[in-house]
Order: C-alpha cells, then structure tokens, then sequence
C-alpha cells in the first residue's frame, strides 16, 4: 500500500495543474471536501494554492449517510453538500472549487446552480496523488480531445463493432457531447483530474445492439478486470438480457437486480479514452483502496460504455456502471463529416478536423 504523506514533487504536480486553470495570486479558492475525503489531496491542494498566491479556504461537510440497498461507487455525483444553502452560499460566490468530494460534482443535483453562478469546478478525482502525478495534463491534450468533441457534435450516428461480437449503434443525433482534458480555466465549467476523454450523452430511445464485454474488460464500479465474457443486448437504451457465466455476470445481475430501478439499466453514455499516459493495467498496479478508475476510463482506444444516469435523457437513479471495452472499431458518420473511424480495433485514430 502507498503511504500518504505530503510529497514536495507531489505539490508541484498540483501546483501544474492549478496554474493551468488560470489560477493566481490573491484568487479566493474554494476547496470542497467531506469527512471521507482522502485528505493528502485536500492538504496537498491548499499547499499547492498557497504555493501559488491564491487565497485558499475549506468547505467540509459529514459525508452523508447510506441509503442505497448496495455501495454506491463511481457515480460522479456527490451527495455530500444536501442540498445545504449555506453551502452553495460560499460555492457560488468563489471563482474557483477544487472539488475533493469522494465522488466529485460532475452529475450532483448542485452543479448546475453552481455552475451559473459563474463559478469553475475542478475536481480532483479520488486518486492516490501517486496516479495524479503520472497524469497531468496538457495544452496538446486538450487541443486532440477539442478536436475530437467537434467531430462528435457533427456526427449523426456512432457504431461500435468489435472481433468479440459487438454490434452497437447509437444515434448521435441531439446527443450533448463532452470532453474532458483534465484542467477548466473558464468561468462556468467543470473539469476532473485526470483527463482525457470525450462521452456523449444520447437522446432517449438512441442505442441499440449487443455489447460484449470480454475477458480483460473492466468493471469499474468493481474495480475488477473480468475473467469472463459477458453479453449485453440493448433495446431503445435498457440492458434487457445478460448473458454469461461465472463470477462476472453474477457480480453484475446482483448488483443491477438489487437497486429495483430500471433506470439503473439503461445507458449513461457513451464514449472513447484519449490520454495516451493513461494505463490500462494501472488497476492492477494500486491496492483498491488506492485506486478510484478514472485513469483506466481514460486510456486510448477503449470505447467507455456507461449504465445509470443521464440527465440528458431525463433519466436519474444511482446505480451506476462505467465499462472500458478494449479491442473496438468506434465509427462516426454525418453529413459534415462523412464516415470516421476515431478507434479502429483499440487504436485511437485522427479527426479529419
């Protein structure tokens, strides 16, 4: 197990990061933690702000007790602030939240008042510094994922094949597409640490097909690589069969069957990893408690497949999946653009914009 300690080059890391969110002397930096929060990166992003100038103050709530009938993991949605006034009082007067929430603010019900009042979030995933250091991110980055967000928005249909047996399509088509390159340096915007992806939101009733999860795929939400295949049909969104044998298939029907949702089963979204420092076999380099995924859902050429909540689709509920499936072609068509292949068979490609 790594220690955590305050590391210098580990400040330094922060220190990068912060800078590149336009963060300066005399800002007022509001750092958002709860009482399950890993604190070396609530320590380390003060030292890092003060490093810099900024004017640097904490916000520290309870975490929020349990309700869920299983462990929620992986969900993006913090339920840590409750919706408490005094709260968002001071959030949305801050030009900047460093947000150390265990599972962030990218889908809390808060975000978006926080958001309009101005205010940028930059989350701190919940990481061990030692994964955060290997992935700062770039200007060069973020130009690739920009680039990739633009050929997305112009797309009309999204397939997704694989030698396993995928055959996905999801219309793309009023789809709300996001990149992510690790670093927000304007007013209204979120971003996360680390990096490097673009996920689309699709329109109710828009993805349907097969989708096979194959032996090294990964389950984030369990923090496992699968032993074994697990094949899932899509109708108009909703996972309607699972089919599959061994532990894998019995962790997910379980998991699935015990929130008695079925929203809990429809898709999320839908996306590819663009961070070529990210790692696919990182899971297997941290003890769990080290390790919260959101490095693996970054590596280049997975296709990232989502289950739980879209907001989008006007779809909520807190049982989650996010799935990287090695191995795809990812195939972008449109008018504007023709017919891209932005992943071909794992292998992130060019743009053609």
């Amino acid at each position: 197990m790594l220690r955590e300690r305050i590391e210098e080059r580990w400040i330094h890391a922060f220190e990068q990061v912060f800078r590149l969110c336009k963060i300066n002397a005399g800002d007022e930096v509001s750092i958002l933690a709860e009482s399950q929060s890993r604190q070396v990166n609530v320590h380390l992003s003060e030292l890092a702000l003060l490093r810099i100038g900024a004017r640097p103050f904490h916000i520290s709530v309870p975490t929020a007790a349990q309700t869920a009938p299983v462990p929620i993991r992986s969900t993006g949605a913090t339920q840590a602030i409750q919706g408490l006034r005094s709260v968002l009082a001071a959030l949305t007067t801050a030009p900047v939240i460093v947000d150390c929430t265990v599972e962030g603010m990218m889908h809390a019900p808060e975000l978006p008042e926080i958001l309009q009042s101005g205010s940028r979030v930059m989350v701190i995933s919940n990481e061990h510094p030692d994964a955060l250091e290997r992935l700062i991110p770039t200007s060069e980055l973020k130009e690739e994922v920009l680039a990739a967000g633009r050929v997305a928005r112009k797309a009309a249909q999204m397939t997704v094949s694989s030698a396993a047996g995928t055959s996905l399509k999801v219309v793309m088509e009023g789809a709300s597409t996001v990149g992510v390159w690790g670093y927000t340096d304007k007013p209204g915007t979120l971003a996360h640490w680390p990096g490097g992806l673009v996920v689309s939101f699709p329109r109710a009733g828009s993805v349907n097909g097969t989708l096979v999860l194959d032996a090294g795929d990964i389950n984030l939400t369990f923090k496992r690589y699968l032993q074994s295949p697990i094949t899932l049909t899509i109708e108009d969104d909703y996972v309607v069969e699972i089919a599959g044998d061994g532990t894998d298939v019995e962790l997910m029907r379980r998991y699935l069957t015990a929130w008695n949702d079925p929203l809990a089963y429809a898709t999320s979204h839908v996306g590819w990893g663009m961070n070529p420092h990210a790692r696919y076999e990182a899971l297997s380099m941290y003890d769990l408690t080290d390790f919260n995924g959101t490095e693996v859902r970054a590596y280049a050429g997975n296709f990232l497949f989502s289950m739980g909540a879209n907001e989008f689709a006007g779809r909520y509920t807190e049982g989650h999946f996010d799935i990287p499936v090695r191995g795809c072609t990812i195939t972008l068509e449109g008018p504007e653009i023709g017919k891209i292949d932005v992943v071909d068979e794992g292998r992130l490609m060019g743009f053609g914009a």
